[in-house]
């Protein structure tokens, strides 16, 4: 993930979603998983922007990323 140049919220559900798309998380897995991906020194402010947009690291990951658009081609 490289999230070190920006925290925000929007760019941390780009990469979830991008994780999520390459089989490396699942929906329903707890936003706290997103640590492994993270640097542990980085951590602390994907925790701040998470609380300050009404977020739990409990809360699953498919609740960060709502919602998704889906093409009916």
């Amino acid at each position: 993930m490289n999230l070190q140049l920006n925290y925000s919220i929007n760019s941390l559900k780009e990469e979830v979603r991008q994780l999520i798309k390459k089989g490396l998380l699942g929906r329903q897995q707890p936003i706290y998983t997103i640590c492994n991906f993270i640097p542990a020194r980085e951590w602390h402010k994907i925790e701040i922007e998470l609380e300050l947009n009404g977020y739990l690291l409990r809360d699953h990951l498919i609740d960060l990323i709502q919602p998704e658009r889906w093409d009916n081609n």
